[in-house]
């Protein structure tokens, strides 16, 4: 399970009717939640000073207090057991999280898993491959439901990687996740959808929001993916700041990348930054989201983006640091919208991409770490497949 810790006083993954705090979030791995940290937003909305005071109404504030209050911080985890502690507004569901489910011996999912796996519709169908694809879509669906019924916000499904490069297929089967939330009796706007960042993905997204179904594009390497899914009305772009930086480390002659090192910069912050400043110049409606979190100096660098998923350590260590007034960095918001007044795109980056020009713009390290992406996702897939056929049939069917 991830947490998503926010401060602001708005959001953009409760439906209309529930926009009263905290913002949305998604984990790279399994689920994510969100929930508010009132006391510093309530300060940050009065007036009431600076943020990186060490105590707000008598009480103790942290460094994770004062970032919270500029971006969503989302922990990356796979705890399961943190309804009580916190309180969830948001969450995600993935196979990553299926598996985690299946994997634990009492878990309050586990009965959605078996009521997939005794699905009429999925057992009749002949071919073992389209029954267990079956199994994972009705199971995405039924924990999904339980996790809406759980949350007020909204939920986000990942969509199966194989269909990356098949936008009919993704749209598929986004309708037919639509349809089965809906017998949930989850409506449209309680749920987002993850699709890879590919052309296909893309096009898919364009095509989904256009029908009013909110889409979230991750596995986001370059500008250019990050440009044409601002261009195809994404609501949510997933930029894996960490792995750019660690593909500069060890490879060379990717344009993009080397112009960023040539500036002095890191790769990863300035491909966020730049993307930040390119979507707030045009006016596009998405919003972005910074994964692949390596440090604490990554937090404060990226201040000010929408979503932030880091790792529980570095959170760890936010929570237990009290602010202090001469911090290094301080906790001003690094990216704002005033940041798109600084970039001046060239014609190539602010042509309207297709599928051709995409293709020519990614550079090696999109193409390679877009790869490296979708086999893992997909490899969690099969494994989910694989337990299901295991199991299959559960014991009431």
């Amino acid at each position: 399970m991830a947490l998503s810790i926010s401060a602001p006083t708005y959001s953009s993954l409760l439906p209309p009717s529930l926009q009263v705090g905290g913002r949305w979030s998604s984990s790279a791995k399994t689920v994510s939640f969100s929930l508010r940290r009132p006391a510093l937003a309530a300060r940050v909305a009065a007036g009431g000073g600076n943020a990186a005071s060490s105590s707000v109404g008598g009480k103790v504030v942290t460094e994770l207090d004062a970032v919270a209050s500029f971006s969503e911080i989302v922990p990356d985890t796979v705890v399961f057991d943190d309804f009580e502690r916190f309180a969830p507004t948001a969450a995600t569901v993935s196979s990553s999280l299926l598996l985690g489910i299946a994997g634990l011996p009492d878990t309050k999912f586990k009965s959605a898993i078996d009521t997939a796996l005794a699905d009429g519709e999925c057992n009749v169908l002949e071919k073992p491959e389209d029954r267990m694809s079956c199994y994972l879509t009705k199971a995405l669906a039924n924990v999904g439901a339980e996790l809406a019924h759980l949350v007020p916000g909204r939920v986000s499904t990942e969509i199966d990687a194989r269909l990356a490069y098949d936008t009919q297929g993704i749209i598929q089967r986004v309708h037919e996740l639509v349809k089965l939330y809906n017998d949930h009796d989850v409506l449209s706007e309680r749920l987002l959808f993850k699709i890879p960042a590919t052309w296909q993905g893309i096009e898919a997204s364009r095509l989904l929001e256009s029908e009013g179904i909110q889409t979230h594009l991750t596995f986001v390497y370059s500008f250019a993916q990050a440009a044409a899914a601002a261009q195809a009305g994404a609501s949510v772009v997933q930029i894996f700041v960490g792995r750019v930086r660690d593909w500069a480390r060890t490879h060379s002659g990717d344009p993009e990348i080397d112009e960023a090192l040539r500036k002095g910069e890191d790769a990863g912050l300035a491909l966020a930054k730049k993307v930040y400043a390119y979507i707030h110049k045009n006016g596009y409606k998405t919003k972005l989201m910074a994964a692949a979190i390596r440090n604490k100096q990554d937090v404060f660098s990226l201040l000010g983006i929408d979503y932030i998923i880091a790792p529980l350590k570095i959170l760890q260590s936010l929570e237990e640091s009290v602010t202090d007034t001469d911090v290094k960095y301080g906790y001003v918001p690094r990216l704002t919208p005033a940041l798109g007044k600084m970039y001046n795109f060239t014609e190539e980056e602010l042509v309207k991409w297709d599928q051709l020009s995409l293709a020519a713009a990614m550079g090696p390290a999109a193409e390679e770490l877009l790869a490296s992406g979708l086999d893992g996702y997909v490899n969690q897939a099969r494994r989910v497949e694989e337990l299901f056929g295991k199991i299959w049939p559960p014991p009431n069917v």
